[in-house]
């Protein structure tokens, strides 16, 4: 299938286009910060893209050795550990990263019950003291107060637990008693300091409506602390296993912005709420860590076109994760496992990686914007692009979008970064060198000069204010694109159409 669209663009003009694609990114849980590849991982993402926020499990559990009991004349109580905590946020704030905190999960001395989730183990059930609980909590934010500063920990966003509504993450998918630990958790975090914004419930799209509403219910009727709203998204169908791997089918774009309209509208039905941040402190397309779309081109033109409109109804949404050091099922047999991270392990770009890339460079002042492309003006006139197509079946399947844009008189040139299954696409190479779970060096090098976009430039001149752009995008392609003036500034005698010779 081969599609042509034409579109004139006026850089006078302004679309509404609210671009947050940097503002927070998802981790694995915090003990798996210690590790060397984790930082290694993390600090190219913050190098190459830079994001404000990072947001993941396991802050309070026993790996991070936080809560700790002992017996004083026939007492138990409760001493805390702040070694692992501090080198993990030192770490994080040493890279620009403020936390997106995420209250959560269990100790185990603490705990109510011995149920877990994931391959190491989270603890997912109540206190068996709340008022423990609510110290634990107070004593973690003086401790950061302490440590960084009161006018820096009242930057970070605090979320109570991760997704309630799910048995696997919380005892029963109690939702009564969840309410009670985000009215102790929240009165808590007030206490340090009533600066501290604090919000929840952090559902996934599993009964979501009705436990956003009667959460929302909760918080009015009984005064709970609530200065913004969290849930999460993703966008696959129920899986298929086979194997170490999951299969799932794609929603609609179209479905998956449903979903999140759903919950503004919501939120905006309580009178006290409208307009509050609704906060997505997790996407991807799927919710499993063994699938592999996750590693493909098509995962990135998806994220893409999620990218162009989630700020649409969205403060913020956090694509889960940064990178491939993840053991919710358990460690990657290999390199290309379906993990959600931007980068594979090695430091192998993925495809969505550049949809990250190209989105930061944007800016926010847009001039164009609909279900293929975006484009933004700077403030020195340059152009700047982001286009995609999605293309989930497969066989050919080209689109090419034809600008016609209002500009001076001049020479202009016209920069591409292309990200496509022919030319930016490690899991392909990876796969036609015969899948090895463990890359030697030289091969580990060969896939990941496979992983970077195509570059090309050209000239075009304009005489009569419009100039003709034209991107093709071939399957599931991604391109970054600016256009700019250009002025001559070449050495005295420098003539390139002499390089092959000069008539005589």
């Amino acid at each position: 299938m081969d599609t042509r669209l034409n579109y004139k663009v006026d850089p006078m003009d302004r679309v509404e286009f609210h671009n947050n694609a940097c503002f927070c990114i998802g981790t694995g849980r915090m003990n798996l910060a210690l590790r060397h590849e984790y930082h290694e991982q993390l600090k190219k993402v913050q190098e190459e893209i830079g994001f404000s926020h990072i947001r993941g499990h396991g802050l309070l559990c026993d790996d991070m050795a936080v809560y700790h009991t002992y017996e004083e004349d026939g007492e138990e109580k409760a001493e805390y550990n702040f070694t692992y905590l501090d080198m993990v946020f030192d770490d994080y704030r040493s890279m620009g990263l403020k936390p997106f905190v995420e209250l959560g999960f269990m100790p185990e001395k603490l705990a109510s019950g011995d149920q877990t989730v994931f391959y190491w183990k989270g603890n997912v059930t109540p206190p068996k003291d709340y008022d423990k609980w609510a110290d634990l909590v107070t004593a973690v934010i003086e401790h950061w107060i302490n440590r960084y500063g009161r006018d820096e920990v009242v930057t970070w966003p605090f979320e109570v637990w991760n997704e309630p509504n799910l048995g696997g993450f919380w005892k029963g998918a109690d939702m009564p008693e969840y309410f009670k630990l985000y009215e102790v958790t929240s009165k808590a975090v007030k206490k340090c300091d009533s600066g501290i914004r604090v919000g929840g419930p952090a559902i996934c799209g599993v009964d979501d409506e009705r436990w956003l509403r009667s959460f929302l219910e909760y918080c009015s009727a009984n005064r709970v602390p609530l200065d913004f709203v969290t849930r999460h998204a993703y966008a696959t169908e129920a899986p298929q296993n086979e194997g170490h791997y999951q299969y799932q089918k794609l929603r609609t774009p179209e479905a998956f912005i449903a979903e999140l309209n759903t919950s503004r509208s919501i939120i905006d039905s309580f009178t006290e709420y409208a307009g509050m941040e609704m906060h997505i402190t997790e996407f991807n397309t799927s919710y499993t860590p063994l699938n592999p779309i996750h590693d493909t081109n098509l995962n990135a033109a998806y994220v893409a076109r999620l990218l162009s409109e989630m700020g649409d109804t969205c403060a913020s949404y956090s694509y889960w994760t940064f990178g491939d050091v993840f053991e919710e099922a358990g460690v990657s047999f290999t390199p290309f496992s379906g993990c959600f991270g931007l980068l594979a392990n090695g430091k192998i770009p993925k495809p969505t990686y550049w949809a990250f890339s190209f989105f930061q460079k944007l800016g926010e002042n847009a001039i164009f914007r609909n279900e293929h492309a975006v484009i933004t003006k700077d403030g020195k006139g340059i152009l700047r692009g982001v286009c995609w197509n999605i293309a989930e079946e497969e066989g050919p399947s080209y689109l090419t979008l034809d600008f016609s844009l209002e500009l001076e008189k001049g020479k202009y040139v016209l920069i591409q970064k292309m990200v496509d299954e022919d030319t930016c696409n490690p899991l392909k190479t990876w796969v036609n060198m015969g899948m090895p779970a463990n890359p030697a060096a030289e091969e580990l090098k060969l896939i990941k000069e496979t992983a970077l976009p195509q570059v090309s430039t050209k000239t075009f001149e304009v005489m009569d204010k419009e100039g003709k752009v034209e991107i093709k995008l071939s399957a599931n392609g991604l391109c970054y694109f600016e256009i700019k003036p250009v002025q001559a500034k070449a050495d005295r005698g420098y003539k390139p159409e002499w390089i092959r010779g000069v008539d005589r």
